[in-house]
């Protein structure tokens, strides 16, 4: 345990053990009671559970991610109210994955009520954890009170100069809390211990002091031939009568053990613990199921530990089912949308109404002046999603002519837009880019540069980006991924292989520090290859930058790292071949264009963590290829997230907190102006930091002398404005106060975040408003989207927020609201897609899903599915399926996620597919009634050809197809309809036959 976790008070030992439930099959289960005790023990019901802490119940199904565990957990309970299945499942698609014979659910709060007792809750949400936790419980005990009777050793030297800083801490924040809180609060020492109480509980433990002498294991897995290394380390470690023993997962561990037997002919003895390998015979090669982070040879015992992840690297999954493209936000209650034949509207309830005898589901938009309409779900394919905040845009009337003339325009614009995209393809396809293909030897070397393990989805964009470069048509591909989650590696890779093949590359950065930055990577990663790189920006001089130009021109630079100063026309390339753009949000779509323009048939790859909704859109139609980094490093952590008012005494402990673990701070402001009142506060509030200061008026070599500094060590807090939100990287930073949150963008405040939290320590950022002020709905509507959007891998989402409140704009042009704000992003997104499907000659894919109606209804019913946003999204999703095979994989999902369906679900999914099927047939409507079925066709020239089908029972009248069977059906309405759908497809094969 660590020093700071040892001082803080816990709550006692009874309350945490009653907080912990083993749910197990077979075992009798009662929705109820569980819930009850699960929110008194932390956990939140949500409609979704993707984290931990989230319980939802859903007829015979209950989704809880248990807190601490690494999966949430689905429980399906049989009809005699037993547990009849434990199922671990994917919290991106909500699919099961395994199955389970027994699950622990653990308390998902220190805040643990007595059973459905906790109404003083609401009172408290308003203080700290630490005063919830006091006034809660009183009295709470020390680790060393629950743990009574065990022996305390401490490492050497934490007793000194930690320990210090960690008590200095405590008593700063008592200290602050005194002077601006009330007296009744309870104060810091009420929760951590005081110097003389630690003394006190060491000493009575007669407390040892550990010297650690254990050297590192090596990282094989950063190695050449890591396996032959790895086999050479134990051959070598158990000859000279070293115990060795490989810890690690199951999997881990047949690996391990496989590879040894290949390399060395031996097998790992399996043990069950530490005792049983400090026992062990000198020399023994063991093996044990402990997961850690890193392993070490303690040579004083002679036991040497290698951990899975210093032979395999850290252990990485893809964040299962997450998206690798963009998709359509869901839609949910309260939502703006936008009809396709009515306008905007506000989706404001589900409702069940009474149509030709059934009950039927359907979804309430109200309109301008409250008039509403009731839409059934068979036209949920006609509702998008439009985006903005309610009361951020005039609703349209019912019935009127705005709307139309609004969409008319748009279409308009939208099928000029497609033409000039088919043109750019075509210009594309007609001048093929030169085939860059390096040879793989040349580029393994270079990959094995790498010192980390690629995340999977690192290793896709990698393969994606290589094919494009040797495909022989010109890249133009977008690699989209949150800070820190490896964009650069994509980038060197792609560098590699242009420079590999004789070609120039040019890797531009927004800012003068971060184009450094990129220079130092570059040249250390490229080192010994025999490939110059060279940089060029502001902080390069007058003569050495005439320099790098000249051998820029004469070929011998193969990279090249700057600024925008490498649009200059003094700049010219021997062989140019590939344009690498970082943060691409921060440049303008003029300068882009310049560099684009700077070679004929340039492939071009662009980064960012938060694309211009530009950007976004272009990705979203397919004009752009896109690679999305999702996976999370190895042991990275979200950044925790907090939107307060500004409060001196909670800012100071922020930053004292981060400078005693040794860490470094920012403190962002939005203005220039507001550089020097902060100052001023903060030499008050912390005059033992040392502050260093930074802001866009600055001379350009003085900022970035001070910023470089910074990154380097010099200086604890950095007060800047947001010229640090470009990627700039201080490794040892994991705090930062945005000062006026509410004045920056969703896309600076993410970017900002990036700035802490690159590491495994815990990094937090403060969101800070003005005191007393009452934030405007639509501001705390954009901050709660930081709140909401805290977890890793949000730049996509926070990107698809952004384009929701803000709009694309014109894909070719400056105009940054552009037409979506006309009819929202979700549909001019398909009509897009459609126009640049028919402007390249292929598909309509506005193909309709037939109506078919008398044949009966199915629906979700809120016994299956209890959340009316759930079913929704639900309708909304199936609406747009145009596939059977989609639609069998929905049937799975919705078993998977919500039980066995019920006839009504299994109806609705049936009439889906027959509506897809007719739809295929060309019919836009099937009527069934007493005497028979009408078939309504959506073209006429469609409907004429069925004028000479002499199949009995049919007949063409008044422009439909009339079914009369000459039995009456016994069969339901949809065996009805899905017995003329087989016999109109026959009849369609047959003519085709020749």
């Amino acid at each position: 345990m660590s020093i700071e976790t040892t001082l803080q008070r816990v709550p006692p030992a009874p309350v945490i053990a009653g907080g912990f439930t083993t749910l197990e099959l077979g075992q009798r289960f009662d929705p109820d009671g569980f819930r009850t005790r699960a929110e008194s023990i932390g956990y939140g019901v949500d409609e979704r559970v993707d984290e931990p802490g989230e319980i939802a119940f859903r007829g015979d199904l209950m989704d809880i991610f248990p807190a601490g565990a690494d999966h949430p957990v689905r429980v399906v309970i049989g009809p005699d109210s037993c547990i009849r299945e434990l199922k671990i499942y994917d919290p991106i698609s909500q699919l099961s994955e395994q199955s389970r014979e027994s699950v622990t659910v653990g308390p998902a709060s220190e805040l643990i009520f007595a059973t459905g007792d906790h109404p003083e809750l609401a009172a408290m949400r308003a203080t700290s954890m630490e005063e919830r936790l006091v006034a809660l419980y009183g009295s709470m005990p020390s680790v060393f009170d629950v743990a009574s009777s065990a022996c305390v050793s401490i490492a050497e030297g934490l007793e000194g100069a930690p320990l210090d800083r960690f008590l200095d801490l405590i008593e700063d924040a008592r200290g602050a809390r005194q002077e601006v809180a009330a007296a009744a609060k309870p104060l810091p020492e009420q929760f951590y211990l005081s110097r003389q109480e630690w003394d006190f509980a060491v000493r009575n433990r007669h407390g040892t002091s550990l010297a650690v002498s254990a050297a590192r294991v090596p990282k094989f897995f950063q190695r050449a031939r890591s396996g032959h290394q790895f086999a050479e380390f134990v051959e070598r470690q158990t000859r000279s009568g070293v115990t060795v023993a490989f810890a690690g997962e199951a999997s881990a561990l047949q690996r391990a053990d496989r590879l040894l037997d290949r390399k060395l002919g031996r097998r790992m003895r399996e043990v069950a613990d530490w005792p049983r390998i400090r026992s062990a015979p000198r020399g023994s090669l063991l093996r044990v199921e402990i997961v850690l982070d890193e392993g070490f040879v303690d040579e004083q015992s002679g036991i040497a530990v290698v951990a899975a992840a210093d032979l395999f690297g850290h252990a990485l999954k893809a964040n299962g089912g997450a998206a690798t493209s963009i998709l359509e936000p869901e839609l949910r209650i309260g939502d703006v949308v936008v009809h396709e034949d009515h306008g905007l509207a506000m989706l404001v309830a589900v409702e069940q109404v009474e149509l030709a005898g059934q009950q039927q589901d359907v979804v309430r938009l109200e309109y301008r002046d409250g008039a509403s309409l009731l839409v059934p779900v068979d036209e949920f394919g006609r509702i998008w999603r439009y985006g903005s905040e309610p009361g951020a845009v005039p609703l349209d009337r019912l019935n009127s002519d705005g709307w139309l003339n609004r969409r008319k325009a748009a279409l308009r614009d939208i099928d000029r837009l497609a033409k000039r995209l088919r043109d750019l393809a075509n210009a594309r396809s007609s001048q093929p880019a030169a085939i860059i293909k390096p040879s793989r030897a040349d580029l393994a070397r270079f990959a094995a540069r790498f010192p980390y393990t690629e995340t999977p989805d690192q290793a896709a964009a990698i393969r994606d980006v290589l094919d494009d470069l040797s495909s022989g048509r010109t890249m133009n591909r977008l690699v989209c991924g949150d800070v820190g989650f490896g964009k650069t590696e994509v980038a060197l890779r792609a560098c590699a292989a242009a420079a590999l093949r004789g070609k120039q590359v040019a890797v531009i950065a927004p800012t003068t520090v971060l184009a450094r930055q990129h220079y130092e990577t570059f040249s250390r990663r490229f080192a010994g290859t025999g490939l110059e790189v060279a940089h060029l920006s502001r902080m390069v001089g007058a003569a050495e930058a005439r320099a790098v130009k000249e051998r820029l021109r004469s070929g011998q630079v193969a990279v090249i790292v700057g600024t925008q100063a490498l649009a200059a026309k003094s700049v010219s390339f021997a062989n140019l071949g590939l344009l690498v753009i970082d943060e691409e949000h921060r440049f303008g779509v003029k300068l882009k264009q310049a560099l684009r323009n700077m070679a004929p048939r340039l492939h071009t790859l662009t980064m960012s963590a938060t694309p211009i909704p530009r950007t976004l859109q272009s990705a979203m139609s397919g004009i752009q290829e896109v690679s999305v980094l999702n996976s999370p490093p190895a042991k990275r952590r979200p950044v925790r997230t907090i939107l307060a008012p500004f409060d001196p005494a909670s800012a100071r402990a922020a930053l004292l907190r981060e400078f005693r673990r040794g860490g470094q701070s920012f403190l962002v402001v939005p203005r220039v102006e507001d550089i020097d009142p902060v100052r001023l506060q903060l030499n008050r509030m912390v005059p033992e930091l040392a502050v260093k200061t930074a802001h866009g008026e600055m001379k350009g070599r003085q900022l970035d002398e001070i910023m470089v500094g910074f990154a380097d060590g010099d200086g604890d807090v950095l007060l800047s404005t947001d010229i640090i939100e470009s990627g700039l990287d201080v490794p040892r930073a994991n705090t930062i106060l945005i000062w006026r949150a509410d004045r920056f963008g969703l896309a600076q405040l993410h970017q900002l975040r990036g700035r802490v939290g690159r590491g495994a320590v815990q990094a937090i950022a403060l969101l800070l408003t003005e005191p007393g002020v009452e934030l405007a709905e639509g501001t705390r509507a954009r901050l709660s989207t930081m709140i909401a959007l805290d977890r890793l891998g949000s730049g996509l989402a926070i990107s698809q927020r952004d384009l929701d409140l803000r709009g694309a704009g014109d894909l070719f042009g400056e105009d940054q609201a552009g037409h979506m704000k006309l009819i929202g992003a979700g549909l001019y997104q398909h009509f897009l897609q459609r126009a640049v499907s028919l402007a390249a000659g292929g598909a309509d894919t506005d193909k309709q899903l037939a109506d078919i109606n008398g044949a009966g209804n199915g629906a979700f019913p809120d016994s299956y599915v209890n959340e009316p946003t759930v079913r929704v999204s639900l309708y909304a999703r199936l609406s747009r399926m145009a596939a059977e095979t989609d639609l069998d994989a929905f049937g799975e999902e919705l078993e998977d996620r919500f039980g066995d369906m019920p006839s009504e679900v299994a109806d609705l999914l049936e009439l889906t597919r027959l509506r897809i099927a007719a739809a295929d047939l060309g019919i836009s409507k099937v009527d069934v009634g007493p005497e028979g079925i009408a078939i309504t066709f959506r073209k006429k020239p469609v409907a004429s050809k069925w004028r000479f089908k002499n199949a009995q029972g049919f007949e063409f009248r008044n422009g439909r197809l009339i079914f009369r069977p000459s039995i009456q059906s016994r069969g339901s309405g949809i065996d009805a309809v899905r017995s003329v759908l087989a016999a109109l497809r026959a009849g369609r094969s047959a003519r085709r036959r020749p």
